[in-house]
């Protein structure tokens, strides 16, 4: 490893939050959270500060292993790309960092469970196991022109983890064409819903990502039957042709499915997107075949829980 960052340094990070970037699984984190690896400001350190599980360390940290094996944790890109490197960032885990790391790539197609990704035999490596310092930002270039959705770090045996950077050339799926119909910019406006118990629905429809878990739509926990829903009025009649579930940042709280149906002219409903199952933490984008104009859309959570934005591509009747 050269002393000097290699030139990948100045691509983007394809895994960072602010794009989408997921830490979806990991096989442990008892001592600090997974979700730490991909945060977008550098780690920092307070010495002596103590939670119940000790020092408090500000990345990943899995518990020392006193079986064979190796601790590992996926995160899934922001946007898919090209990978011309990753930056394995040690800071602050000096008798605590793995000695050695490696790191897979793999590239699916739409919202895969966790515990499937994790078992999939299609991953690629794109770092041969290597040795590594702590408190140090460790560069490994990629040589490999293959598009990747997601990424896998493996950690020899186990330790901490600051940050991990993957930058690259971004090579995102087909974008979406249209106007939001349901965007607060455009007109589009919450006539209603059944609980608005954190946070406000207005949220879902607020201009840019969310950057926190309370800058999205959430409910309380429901202990009766039925679910949540919210019901908007859209910019102007028009045909939806791409519906966006965001639940970024909603990881132990997103809704467990979701559906969609628009309100025509005649003021009957018709169904946009058949109930649907949702990952946590993830932006979905669903095409819908609907070709009914509509100008009001009510979207259904199952049961309850949270989204950070919503968005109905398309164009107006």
């Amino acid at each position: 490893m050269a002393d000097a960052d290699p030139d990948f340094t100045w691509l983007p990070d394809l895994a960072s939050r602010p794009l989408g970037g997921a830490v979806i699984w990991a096989n442990d984190e008892t001592f600090a959270e997974k979700e730490n690896l991909i945060t977008r400001e550098p780690a920092t350190f307070r010495p002596a500060t103590f939670g119940h599980k000790g020092q408090i360390y500000d990345g990943w940290e899995t518990r020392r292993r006193r079986e064979p094996g190796h601790d590992e944790a996926i995160v899934r890109l922001g946007i898919p790309g090209v990978i011309g490197g990753v930056v394995v960032d040690t800071a602050f885990f000096t008798g605590n960092y793995p000695p050695e790391v490696s790191v897979e790539a793999i590239e699916v197609t739409g919202y895969p469970r966790r515990e499937r990704l994790a078992e999939d035999s299609g991953w690629t490596t794109i770092v041969e196991r290597a040795k590594i310092a702590g408190d140090t930002r460790n560069p490994f270039p990629v040589a490999s022109e293959r598009r990747w959705t997601h990424v896998r770090l493996s950690i020899y045996p186990d330790g901490g983890v600051a940050r991990l950077r993957v930058h690259g050339q971004a090579r995102p799926d087909r974008g979406v064409a249209g106007l939001d119909l349901a965007a607060l910019e455009n007109g589009g406006m919450v006539l209603d819903c059944s609980n608005r118990f954190y946070s406000s629905p207005a949220n879902l429809i607020s201009p840019g990502r969310a950057s926190v878990m309370g800058d999205g739509w959430e409910t309380a926990r429901r202990r009766t039957d039925g679910n949540e829903w919210v019901h908007l009025r859209l910019a102007g009649r028009g045909v939806i042709r791409t519906a966006e579930l965001d639940t970024s940042y909603f990881i132990g709280n997103s809704p467990g499915a979701a559906r969609l149906s628009g309100r025509t002219e005649d003021g009957e409903w018709v169904e946009i997107l058949p109930r649907t199952e949702l990952l946590p933490d993830t932006r979905h984008r669903f095409t819908v075949h609907a070709e009914t104009p509509v100008d009001e859309a009510r979207l259904d959570i199952y049961p309850d829980g949270g989204m950070a934005r919503l968005r109905l591509y398309g164009e107006l009747a």
